[in-house]
Parts: structure tokens; C-alpha cells; sequence
């Protein structure tokens, strides 16, 4: 890579970033939410709880996540200062030692989430070709690694190209997706659907079966923050928050649908043996074998677009970030088409490292589905704490605007709701992400020799020996066999 190509974006002959749209930055919400996830809310919900306890868990979820929407709203027009979001809010809430875990939370669920993205295409085309197993056999594995490399590519053009490839992906992408509940509403069976109400000889009590689709929930819902993560490429400042709220509300509709009108097609014991994407098996159920082909075509272009989607941010998490200074400064490059290139490299080289692991694990997809989760779950509930302060009063930058009562209403349920999701996730995910958090410090630390600066504070140290005792756990737990990936 050539000086020219890695030149500091701050020193690019002042060229400004390339500016989004309302209508770019909700496809961005849209585009990142609507993904792998969607197609495989049949099976994971089937496994857990009937329709009653789907509703519940809807209805926790979907005010659980609103709460968070309004937050990246009312943060975004409170601080318009703080740029990528989850990041920023972190760290002005809580420190840099904080913003660096949150940043680096981010960045890696993204990562790992896109192993999803590639693990659910194969699994999808393995249904005519076996060699590909469930997504996670050798070739798979190897066809997936040149899908990787193609993005980074493709990305590495320009950020408005990608931008601007997500937003027509994204109309290409929900189409098939509303197209699959009309179906599945004209062959609703009212028998089947009161059969799949309660579910509870199947799947337990109506506690632990509303607890158990939490993290699947959290899963397809992530992508709520991509207006705010993408900040600084916005025209209007405003449009941050309402890109947030409109991409949700569009996206809950539609998820909490194909959900629901699922139960009313399959005995749910039927459709929790599904093969992945379920979706598309509950479609062949309904219409027949031209059903599982038209979802199994929309599941590969809304990956793909997806993946464009989350690439995008991830790498721009890493970028701000180091442009911060809180990460090391080699992250902070761009060319002059505004792409940062090495944040963008280690994206797809850890996103490549994940997807090897894959190989190894008993159930690639759902493991790299609720880890996803967890690693996004402390950005999320730092980000929301962090509402807490401002709209309390306790921020010591000056916001713009008036916090009213009703924002801060708003901020509390929102970080109960995200502590809710940590007690879900359960310990094992918790240990899991200890095991990736602890290594990070090594680029905390060097940002930090970069600067000349003390490596740790008392309270920053308390927080690195608490990561990596959680870390030293988890290995142990893995290699005991007391968790399994």
C-alpha cells in the first residue's frame, strides 16, 4: 500500500466525508438490522416457546429496543460532539478505558456476526450441494473466505459506492421477506396456530421460554445504532435519530411478523427440527418446493447486503476511534475516497479468523449468533447509561437542549432492558467474551505508548485484572469442558 493510499484522513486535502441522506441512513438502519437473523426467527423461536411467549417476548423487546432507538435519538441531538456512537457515548460517559471495551465490543460482534451472514449462505446452498454441510465443512469455509476478500474489495473503492449499492440491496432485500408473510397469512391454519399458543409441555415455562429468545431477538435487532455509528457522514445532524426511529419501527414490523404467522403454518416441534434458513422451510410447508427456492435466493441478497451494512461500521467504529487516539494510529488512515483501509483489514481479517473457528464448533451458526449478542450488550448498556447522565443532569460537557423527564424515563428502561439481556445471555456467553475483550488491551496499551502516556489509572487497572481473571475463567472452562462452543 503506497503512502497516498494511507494517508491520514484528517490531512486529505481537507476534503470533507462523504455526507448520507435521511433516506441513506435509514436504508444504512434498515440494511444492517434485516439479515441473516430474520430468516431463522422460526426455528429459533420454535425451540423456546409457543405463541403466547413469542408475543411476550416481542413485546419486551420491541419497547426494550425502542427505548434504546429513542436513546441513540436523544443522544444524537443532545451531544451532536460525539461521533460513532456507540463508541463516543461510552467513553464521555465512563472513560477511555470504557469507550476502548465498547469500541473494540462493537467492532468484534460486528465481526463475528458477519461469520453468520456466511455460515447461513452456504448452509442455504448446501440444501442441493452437501458439501457444504451446514456452512461450517472445509469448502464452505473456503468459498466463504473468497466472499470475504470480494467485500473488502468492493468496499475499499469507496464508502459512497458501498453506501450506495446498501440502499438499493436493501429494497431488493425486504421484498421477499413481506412477500413471505402475505403468503403465510393466506395459508394460515387456525387450528395449527391455537395448537402452537402456549407450548408449554414443549418448551417449559412461559418464564424460560420468553428468557430463551432474548438473545435471538438482541441478534436481529442489531443495527439499531447504524444511523448513529455513521454520524459524521450525515448531511443534518437530525437525521441520526430519526433515521434510528424509522429503520426500527420499519424492521420490528416485520420481524415480529414473520415470527407470528409462522406458528400458524408448522406444528412448532416441526419447525424447531427445521434446517436453517427455517424460513424457507415454512414456506415450502405453505406453497410448496418454489417457496424454499424464492426465500433461499431473498436470504442470499439480504446477507450479502447485510454484510455490506455491518463491514461498513464496524471499520468505521475502529477509525474514530483511533482518530481519538484510543486505539493505536495505524487504524486511523484513510485513502482519499474517505475509506479507512487497515480498520477495514483487520475487520475482515478477524471476521476470517472466526470463520475458521466455525469448523470446530457443534452448532456454528447459533454459537456465532448469541455470542454476536453478548459482545454487543455492554456497548449497548454503556450507551445507555451514559442517556442516563445526560438527561439527569450529570454529563459535565454542555448538551444542547432541554433533558425532560420523559427522556430520562426513557434512558432507564432502556439500560434495564440491556442488563435484562446480560442476566439472559447466561454465563457461559459472558466468559466467551472475556476471552476476546481481555487480548484487546494489547491495543489499548499501544495507543497508549504511542502518546508517552501512564499505561493504566488505579480505577482503568481494577477493570483490566477483572477482564482478564473473567478471560483465564473462560479458557479454563473451555478447556474442562464445563462450556462447549
Amino acid at each position: 500500500m503506497s503512502n497516498a493510499e494511507t494517508k491520514d484522513a484528517a490531512t486529505t486535502a481537507g476534503r470533507p466525508a462523504v455526507k448520507l441522506t435521511l433516506l441513506t441512513l435509514t436504508a444504512m438502519v434498515v440494511g444492517s438490522m434485516v439479515g441473516a437473523g430474520v430468516f431463522s426467527l422460526p426455528r429459533r423461536f420454535a425451540q423456546e416457546t409457543g405463541v403466547a411467549g413469542a408475543l411476550i417476548a416481542w413485546a419486551i423487546a420491541g419497547t426494550g429496543m425502542l427505548m434504546l432507538a429513542f436513546v441513540f435519538q436523544t443522544l444524537a441531538v443532545r451531544r451532536p460532539d460525539l461521533d460513532a456512537g456507540v463508541y463516543a457515548y461510552a467513553k464521555a460517559g465512563f472513560g477511555e478505558y470504557f469507550g476502548f471495551f465498547s469500541a473494540f465490543g462493537y467492532w468484534a460482534s460486528a465481526c463475528v456476526g458477519n461469520v453468520t451472514y456466511w455460515v447461513l449462505i452456504m448452509s442455504t446452498i448446501g440444501a442441493i450441494w452437501p458439501a457444504l454441510g451446514d456452512g461450517d465443512t472445509l469448502l464452505a469455509v473456503i468459498l466463504s473466505s473468497v466472499g470475504l476478500w470480494a467485500f473488502f474489495l468492493l468496499i475499499r473503492r469507496g464508502v459512497k459506492e458501498a453506501a450506495a449499492i446498501n440502499k438499493i440491496v436493501t429494497v431488493a432485500k425486504v421484498v421477499p421477506i413481506l412477500v413471505f408473510v402475505v403468503l403465510a397469512l393466506f395459508c394460515l391454519d387456525a387450528d395449527v396456530f391455537a395448537a402452537n399458543w402456549g407450548g408449554a409441555d414443549y418448551a417449559g415455562s412461559l418464564f424460560n421460554q420468553v428468557r430463551g429468545t432474548m438473545l435471538a431477538t438482541v441478534f436481529v435487532f442489531l443495527g439499531v445504532e447504524g444511523a448513529s455509528v455513521y454520524s459524521r457522514h450525515a448531511k443534518r445532524r437530525e437525521d441520526v435519530g430519526r433515521a434510528t426511529v424509522l429503520g426500527f419501527l420499519s424492521v420490528f414490523a416485520v420481524f415480529a411478523s414473520v415470527t407470528i404467522v409462522s406458528y400458524g403454518i408448522m406444528p412448532m416441534a416441526e419447525i424447531a427440527e427445521l434446517r436453517q434458513p427455517s424460513m424457507a422451510g415454512v414456506l415450502e410447508h405453505a406453497v410448496g418446493t418454489w417457496g424454499k427456492v424464492f426465500v433461499s435466493v431473498g436470504l442470499i441478497v439480504s446477507v450479502l447486503g447485510a454484510y455490506l451494512a455491518w463491514t461498513l461500521m464496524a471499520a468505521e467504529v475502529l477509525f474514530v476511534a483511533a482518530k481519538d487516539k484510543d486505539m493505536p494510529r495505524f487504524l486511523g488512515r484513510a485513502t482519499s475516497e474517505d475509506v479507512p483501509v487497515p480498520a477495514l483489514l483487520m475487520t475482515t481479517s478477524l471476521s476470517q479468523v472466526v470463520l475458521i473457528v466455525t469448523m470446530f464448533s457443534e452448532d456454528a451458526f447459533n454459537f456465532a449468533l448469541d455470542l454476536t449478542s453478548a459482545l454487543s450488550l455492554i456497548p449497548f448498556l454503556l450507551a445507555a447509561a451514559f442517556a442516563v447522565k445526560v438527561t439527569f443532569g450529570l454529563d459535565r460537557e454542555e448538551t444542547v437542549g432541554r433533558n425532560t423527564r420523559g427522556e430520562l424515563v426513557i434512558a432507564v428502561i432502556a439500560t434495564l432492558y440491556t442488563a435484562f439481556l446480560l442476566f439472559a445471555a447466561g454465563l457461559k456467553l459472558v466468559l466467551v467474551s472475556f476471552i476476546l475483550y481481555a487480548p484487546a488491551t494489547f491495543l489499548f496499551v499501544k495507543a497508549r505508548r504511542e502518546q508517552n502516556r501512564r499505561l493504566f489509572s488505579p480505577g482503568e487497572a481494577v477493570i483490566c485484572a477483572v477482564s482478564v481473571a473473567g478471560a483465564l475463567v473462560g479458557v479454563l472452562a473451555l478447556a474442562m469442558g464445563w462450556i462447549e462452543l
